[in-house]
C-alpha cells in the first residue's frame, strides 16, 4: 500500500486561512517511534481537508452556534490520513437527531432522516453526502442480530465502541480551521503500521457485533492491511458467531470485500479463520480438489489467482470494478469437487463442472439474497467460462486451423449476450498455467476469437441476432394464430439465423415454408 507523500512543514501560512490540525494522541511514544510514517499520514490529511475547509468551517460554526461540537470521525478520518477521502463523510456529535436536523437544514440542499432511529441524519451539502450521528453507546445482548441503539454523551465513549482502532479517530472541527485531532486509542499507530486491532479485547468486540469479523476481512481487501494476531485468533475461535448476523448485512460486507483492491487476501482470511464456512462454504471446499493439470496446489489457489487476474485486467483497462466479474472469477470452478473423477492412468477430470458450478452459484447467491439479476448474470458467466476452450482445437469447426465456423462464433456471442465483455475478461483471467508458453498461446488464441467476433460484427449486428422473420410475418406466411407453433417457428428461424447468418426475405420465407412442411 502506498500513501501520497506530503511534507507537512510546507503548509501555507495562517494568512492563507489554511486548516491546521492540532494532534492530541493517546499514544505519544508509539507515534514518535513511527514519526516518519505518521508525518506522511498527517500531511495527507492536511491536503485532503484543505480542499474541504470552505464548507467544514460553516458546518462547525452552525453547530457551535447551537452549543454543540461536531467531529469528522471513523472511516472519513482514516481515509483522509491515507489520502483517499471520498465525497461521503461521517460525523458525530452529542446533539440528538432532532437538533441535528435543525442545525443542518439551512446548510443543505437535501436532508434525509431515514436513519434517525439509529441516531443518523444524512444531508447533501455542496455535492458532499454527510452522515451525522449522535454519540452512540450501543448495548448488545450477545444473541440478537442487531444492537440495541442507545445514545452516549462523550466522544471517547463513542470511539471505544467502534470496530477497530484505526477507525476510532476523530477530528474536532473549529470555526477558524484549527481542527483538533482526537486519538484516545492510538489508532494512528495502527494506521501507520497497516494493522487492524480492536479498541477492547477482540473477544468482547466480536461478541458485541460478530459482523466486525467479516469487516476485518473487508478492510484487508480494501486497505491492504493485516490483522493483529490476537484478532485473527479470536476470529478463528468465534467464526460461527457470524450466523447471528442477518444475511443482508453479511452480503453488504461481502460485496464491499469483493470490490476492494485485494479481495483475494480478504477471502483467504475468511477461509483461514473459518468465516467462509458460514458465508461461502463452497470456497474452502475447493482446497480439497487438485486441478486436472496439477498446475496449482489446489483449485482454491487457482480460483484466487483467477480473481486476482480479473482485478488486474480491470486496472489495466481502466474499468470500474465489476461485482459480476469478480464473483464469477471466484466461483467459476466451484463445481469441481462435485464432478471430480479419476482416470485409469491416475489423472483427474471435472466434466461438466461449469454446469454444476452454475447451479451451485445460483444456490449460494440466493441464500445470500442477491438480486435476481446478479444471480442470473454471475451464474451465466460461470456456465459459459469453459465454452472458449473448444476454439482452436478442432471441436465443432470447419477450418483447418481449428477455429470455429461463423455459426459457432455467432452462437458464442448470442449465448453471452450483454455479458460478452465480462466473459472476455473472465476467460482471459482463467488462462492461468505455470507453462508461460502455453499461457501466451491461450491468450493469442483468444485474441483470434475476439478478432473473429469483431470481423463478423462489421458485417452483421451480432449483439442483436434475431430471426429474419418476426412473429407477425411468421403468422402471416403460415396462416397461424398466436400460439405454440409460432414460438416453435420463431425458434427455428433464430437457429437458422445463427447457422447461416443474415438471409434475404425470399430466402427466409422459403426456409420457413420448407421447415413447416416437414412438421405436418
Amino acid at each position: 500500500m502506498t500513501h501520497r507523500a506530503t511534507n507537512p512543514t510546507n503548509h501555507p501560512s495562517r494568512n492563507e486561512q489554511a486548516p491546521t490540525i492540532t494532534e492530541r494522541s493517546g499514544g505519544g511514544d508509539a507515534v514518535a517511534s513511527e514519526k516518519t510514517d505518521v508525518g506522511t499520514l498527517m500531511g495527507n490529511a492536511w491536503e485532503e481537508l484543505k480542499e474541504l475547509d470552505g464548507w467544514l468551517r460553516p458546518l462547525a460554526r452552525a453547530f457551535a452556534e447551537a452549543g454543540q461540537p461536531i467531529y469528522l470521525v471513523g472511516g472519513s478520518v482514516r481515509d483522509a490520513l491515507l489520502g483517499r477521502l471520498t465525497h461521503d463523510l461521517d460525523f458525530t456529535t452529542p446533539a440528538r437527531p432532532e437538533q441535528i436536523i435543525e442545525i443542518i437544514t439551512p446548510l443543505s440542499e437535501t436532508v434525509w432522516d431515514t436513519g434517525i432511529e439509529y441516531g443518523t441524519v444524512s444531508a447533501m451539502v455542496k455535492g458532499m453526502v454527510l452522515e451525522i450521528t449522535t454519540f452512540r453507546a450501543d448495548q448488545y445482548d450477545g444473541e440478537s442480530r442487531n444492537p440495541e441503539v442507545t445514545f452516549g454523551d462523550t466522544l471517547d465513549g463513542d470511539l471505544v465502541r467502534r470496530d477497530f482502532r484505526a477507525n476510532a479517530m476523530a477530528l474536532e472541527l473549529h470555526t477558524e480551521g484549527e481542527h483538533t485531532f482526537r486519538d484516545p486509542l492510538d489508532g494512528l499507530s495502527d494506521l501507520a503500521a497497516g494493522v487492524l486491532d480492536t479498541p477492547d479485547s477482540p473477544e468482547i468486540s466480536f461478541n458485541d457485533d460478530p459482523l466486525r469479523m467479516l469487516r476485518a476481512c473487508r478492510f484487508v481487501s480494501q486497505l491492504g492491511f493485516s490483522v493483529a494476531p490476537r484478532v485473527e485468533k479470536a476470529m478463528a475461535e468465534m467464526a460461527e458467531q457470524i450466523q447471528r448476523i442477518t444475511v443482508e448485512r453479511v452480503a453488504v460486507e461481502l460485496n464491499k470485500l469483493m470490490l476492494g483492491l485485494e479481495p483475494w487476501n480478504g477471502l483467504d482470511l475468511m477461509v483461514t479463520t473459518g468465516l467462509a464456512e458460514h458465508v461461502l462454504p463452497e470456497l474452502p471446499a475447493l482446497k480439497l480438489t487438485q486441478d486436472e493439470h496439477h498446475h496449482h496446489k489446489d483449485v482454491y489457489w487457482h480460483s484466487l489467482r483467477v480473481l486476482r487476474n480479473a482485478v488486474e485486467l480491470e486496472c489495466e483497462r481502466e474499468l470500474e470494478p465489476s461485482l459480476e466479474l469478480r464473483m464469477a472469477a471466484l466461483l467459476h470452478d466451484i463445481g469441481k469437487p462435485e464432478t471430480r473423477a479419476f482416470t485409469k492412468n491416475g489423472g483427474v477430470t471435472f466434466y461438466q463442472h461449469e454446469v454444476v458450478g452454475a447451479r451451485m452459484t445460483r444456490h449460494r447467491l440466493r441464500a445470500l439474497k442477491y438480486s435476481k439479476q446478479h444471480i442470473k448474470d454471475i451464474s451465466e458467466l460461470v456456465r459459459l467460462h469453459m465454452r472458449f476452450h473448444g476454439y482452436g482445437q478442432g471441436n465443432g469447426t470447419n477450418d483447418k486451423d481449428g477455429s470455429w465456423s461463423d455459426s459457432a462464433v455467432r452462437r458464442y456471442v448470442a449465448d453471452a449476450g450483454h455479458l460478452l465483455p465480462l466473459l472476455h475478461l473472465l476467460v482471459r483471467a482463467d488462462c492461468t498455467t505455470r507453462n508461460k508458453n502455453k499461457a501466451r498461446r491461450l491468450q493469442r488464441t483468444y485474441d483470434g476469437l475476439e478478432q473473429r467476433i469483431a470481423e463478423l460484427q462489421e458485417q452483421e449486428d451480432l449483439a442483436a441476432v434475431r430471426p429474419d422473420l418476426d412473429g407477425n410475418a411468421i403468422m402471416e406466411i403460415l396462416g397461424l394464430k398466436p400460439g405454440r407453433d409460432v414460438g416453435r417457428a420463431w425458434a427455428y428461424m433464430k437457429e437458422l439465423r445463427l447457422d447461416r447468418g443474415p438471409m434475404d426475405h425470399d430466402e427466409a420465407v422459403a426456409a420457413l415454408k420448407e421447415w413447416w412442411a416437414k412438421q405436418q
